[in-house]
């Protein structure tokens, strides 16, 4: 065409536009538009859409404004392309603009329009406004429910996420592995095993595709629900696997304390060969040597990133697993020379990870630093002062507990209560601290004073360095009591039949009291113990816990 000279008609060069996107030739793309005497909403929606799939979302937003100061209007279709790339601060409020567009040309009503609206405020984390926008169009397909659903599971609500999907079903809607993936997400932050195991089984019952992304949802719903047999089964059947694959499993493994897995499975993926391990990959690797008491192994790691030996720059992130690495070692003086010689400068996490080992090794010079400089740069932070007070707890230093505490108060910082579930028949039951909202609470109460006694008679010690509060030790052991995950373990053992498993989540960390009681259920009661918190996962067998109790 260019040789004879033919001016082709619009279609035409529509046509071209499109010919060379999907050939990812944007520019040649672009170069056919800016030639066009003449365009029709065809030729900006291709180019615009282009733009969207591609991630180049100021290229599509620019143009997309170009277009509204031409006189061709917008329809559907570019409004579907454009909302896309409505992200980051400037795309979201230009993304609102657009939606004001929509609503004045009676375009709001459009399912794909509707989905695309969904699906920018899900991602912007304004999932109220996304909720509005899916109550509102007369129908919906399973791309708005599945945004939905996706939107809630994202930001961590996942017992609304599973709600809407339990009531979408009701009303008939279907799903697909998207979905289904959405939702599996939403049951490994409720760690709701027996439901994940339900939806697994619908899966395989409507004979939906198996694909990757499907499979690599189960892999860490299974491991988040502490089923690591499950998660390595469906691993090991994946007829292909991607680079998250292989960190699902990695840290499945980390989360649970099993360092040796860890290191096998991270040699096997090295020795296929297939697939390179990316940042991510890594980060659950250190972690695991970390959590495993492999310190040796995870810095021989670390040393060959360092080296460029496997294609991956280490990043604050992975000098941040050293220094945990080190700390949970005792070498807390190394890890402090470590963070000092990094060539970043040192974030919140990383010191928060120091404040905490010197905690637990009882390092209080060091712990005083870094507990110091933590309030500096994170002074809304509760955990930090948390863990500072318990630092001065643990050596008889209540005055500087009461300092701790005043400057709380004085600057309005609150510390996010305690709270543990356990699910029972599909139910989930909440416990905070000394709750005593639970219908069943008097013989739960009953049950934890049975169980202090033969625990006690058994060989268990509480661990009053736990409590913060400066009374006697009477008063000590009876918070101790209180504590969320005790409560939730005692109503499972007067709830489920003899030698059932017990599975309880926590939304902090579990203290080292309530680990020691749990392992004394485990061993008393001849229970296998779940215990999964806001970092790691404690499978207790026989009182002997995956963690080895280096956590």
């Amino acid at each position: 065409m260019i040789k004879t000279r033919y001016l082709p008609p619009v279609c035409l060069r529509n046509r071209l536009i499109i010919f060379y996107s999907k050939c990812d030739r944007l520019r040649e793309a672009r170069n056919v538009l800016d030639e066009m005497l003449d365009k029709d909403v065809v030729s900006w929606t291709a180019m615009i859409s282009a733009y969207s799939q591609r991630g180049f979302a100021t290229e599509a937003l620019d143009l997309f404004l170009e277009m509204l100061r031409s006189v061709t209007e917008p329809n559907e279709f570019t409004f579907t392309a454009v909302l896309s790339s409505c992200t980051g601060t400037f795309g979201f409020e230009l993304g609102r603009q657009i939606h004001s567009l929509i609503i004045k040309r009676t375009l709001d009503t459009h399912i794909f329009v509707g989905s695309s609206l969904l699906d920018m405020y899900a991602k912007a984390g304004r999932i109220h406004e996304a909720r509005e926008v899916f109550e509102s169009p007369p129908e919906r397909d399973v791309v708005s429910c599945t945004a939905i659903i996706s939107g809630y599971a994202q930001l961590g609500l996942d017992a609304e996420a599973l709600e809407l999907f339990r009531r979408l079903n009701l009303e008939g809607m279907s799903s697909n592995y998207v979905t289904y993936a959405s939702v599996l997400t939403a049951l490994s932050g409720l760690a709701a095993l027996d439901l994940g195991k339900q939806v697994h089984n619908h899966v395989l019952r409507c004979k939906l595709p198996f694909y990757v992304v499907l499979q690599n949802s189960l892999i860490d719903m299974y491991s988040k629900c502490g089923n690591l047999i499950y998660s390595r089964r469906i691993f090991d059947k994946m007829p292909e696997r991607t680079v998250i694959s292989w960190t699902a499993m990695l840290v499945g493994y980390s989360k649970h304390g099993m360092g040796r897995e860890v290191v096998e499975l991270y040699k096997l993926m090295r020795n296929e060969n297939k697939i390179k391990p990316d940042g991510v990959t890594l980060l659950g690797v250190l972690s695991g040597c970390s959590h495993g008491g492999m310190e040796n192994v995870g810095l021989e790691i670390f040393e060959e990133m360092v080296n460029g030996k496997n294609g991956v720059e280490p990043d604050i992130e992975h000098y941040g697993c050293v220094v945990d690495l080190l700390g949970r070692a005792g070498r807390v003086e190394e890890a402090f020379q470590f963070i000092k010689k990094m060539p970043f400068e040192p974030t919140a996490a990383l010191w928060g990870s120091l404040l905490g080992a010197c905690k637990v090794h009882s390092n209080i010079d060091i712990g005083e630093f870094v507990g110091h400089r933590l309030l500096e740069i994170e002074p809304e932070n509760a955990g930090n002062y948390v863990i500072l007070s318990n630092l001065y707890a643990s050596t008889g230093r209540w005055e500087d507990v009461r300092m701790v505490r005043d400057l709380m108060l004085k600057k309005a910082v609150k510390k996010e209560p305690g709270r543990s579930w356990i699910e029972l028949d599909q139910t989930l039951h909440s416990f905070h601290a000394s709750d005593r909202s639970h219908p069943r609470r008097e013989e739960v109460f009953a049950k934890m004073k049975e169980l202090s006694i033969k625990f006690k008679e058994a060989g268990y010690v509480p661990d009053l360095s736990c409590v913060l509060h400066d009374v006697d030790e009477e008063q000590k052991e009876k918070i101790l009591l209180g504590h969320s995950e005790k409560l939730a373990l005692t109503f499972g053992l007067i709830s489920t039949s003899d030698r059932a498993p017990l599975r309880v989540i926590k939304n902090l960390r579990i203290c080292i009291d309530c680990h020691n009681f749990a392992k004394f259920v485990s061993k008393i009661y001849m229970r296998e113990v779940y215990l999964r918190d806001k970092n790691w996962f404690h499978h207790i067998s026989m009182g002997v816990c995956s963690c080895g109790d280096y956590w």
